[in-house]
């Protein structure tokens, strides 16, 4: 994966040449590793995400609702990451269900989307969820919309225990199933003692979830996926400097009061804390759930729409970061479309292709510049 990284692009993936038929100008534009990881290629798969979410928004109050593991089990996910990744967007999910559900509070099935960040700003391993959540929901039998009062979610701490609870019962239960490993200093946890032991002070500890102000509506939701959802680890504009084997960066430090500091690291270290949030094959980090799982989200937004006495409109282009911040894969845009940025008369046009090299060479590209 960090070979692909390295060589994203460049002239090691091949590309094309691109020439304006007016002027003759040209330049090499190389292919991309379209790694989800990669901070250079998620700008286009971004763009196309965020048109198809557009659809989906319903004109009512916003909430954004972030549920966090502690740290000790966040050492457990670290070592079984599609296990209890799975458990914590599980868990988060049915939490949320269960307290709109309840006469009490809301009394309503909701629909939201989650996604998993697995990285605080100085790339340690910080395990959460980011939910966001229309406020309201369908009654139980289908005929109104339930509003949430205004500027008022759930109760947080009535989520932070519902969330505490379900989660250490299905840890116990994948653990009762073997379905856990334990390495190196985690291998006492990994024995009935250490493990009832892990589960009983983890009960005892007060779990975060966080309900953060409400976005003011519809376009406040879009211009904050935009931010958070194709997100990496680390993007390149928070990158300062390679020098004599150390990396520096910028980050944020919120217990300072979002403090912007550097931090410098051995590029072995910066390796490492890039290569915790590398997610396991195929694991999901974006899903729906509620009115908006994909199972039934079309016929049941548009039954909200009607409750709420509203049709969706013509969708509009969503305008994603320029093409050197957002990582747009330029392969894969039509040249013929473009006009030549120099002469401004001639089009783009491809001139020649440079093969991608096999798989083999990729594989012995070094991971930087070691001259």
């Amino acid at each position: 994966m960090l070979q692909s990284l390295a060589a994203c692009r460049t002239s090691a993936l091949g590309g094309h040449v691109e020439s304006c038929d007016a002027c003759g100008c040209s330049h090499p534009v190389y292919n991309s590793c379209r790694d989800r990881h990669c901070p250079k290629c998620q700008g286009a798969a971004r763009a196309a995400w965020l048109d198809a979410r557009r659809d989906e928004l319903l004109p009512v109050e916003y909430f954004h609702v972030v549920f966090t593991i502690p740290a000790a089990i966040a050492q457990v996910a670290w070592q079984n990451k599609g296990i209890v990744y799975g458990i914590l967007f599980e868990t988060a999910a049915a939490t949320l269900q269960e307290i709109a559900a309840d006469p009490k509070h809301l009394g309503a099935e909701m629909g939201f989307l989650s996604v998993l960040h697995t990285w605080g700003q100085n790339l340690l391993h910080h395990p959460h969820v980011h939910c966001v959540v229309p406020g309201g929901g369908l009654a139980p039998d289908r005929s109104r919309w339930v509003s949430c009062r205004p500027g008022f979610f759930l109760p947080v701490r009535v989520l932070s225990r519902v969330f505490r609870g379900k989660f250490l019962q299905r840890l116990r239960e994948a653990y009762d199933r073997g379905q856990l490993q334990f390495h190196g200093s985690l291998l006492e946890q990994g024995t009935s003692t250490g493990f009832a032991k892990l589960v009983a002070e983890s009960y005892r500890t007060e779990w975060v979830v966080y309900a953060k102000p409400p976005f003011g509506g519809p376009e406040q939701v879009l211009k904050y996926l935009a931010r958070y959802t194709h997100r990496v680890a680390i993007s390149n504009t928070r990158l300062l400097h390679l020098e004599n084997g150390q990396v520096t960066f910028r980050w944020k430090d919120y217990a300072a009061g979002s403090r912007v500091r550097t931090m410098t690291l051995s590029a072995a270290e910066f390796l490492r804390r890039f290569l915790l949030h590398v997610l396991p094959t195929g694991f999901v980090r974006i899903r729906h759930y509620g009115f908006l799982a994909n199972c039934h989200r079309q016929t049941k937004l548009t039954l909200c729409r009607a409750l709420l006495g509203v049709t969706p409109g013509e969708p509009e282009p969503v305008s994603a970061a320029p093409a050197n911040e957002a990582g747009v894969d330029e392969s894969s845009v039509d040249s013929s479309a473009r006009i030549c940025p120099y002469c401004k008369l001639g089009r783009i046009i491809i001139s020649r292709h440079c093969p991608r090299p096999s798989v083999a060479v990729l594989m012995r590209l070094p991971l930087w510049d070691s001259s």
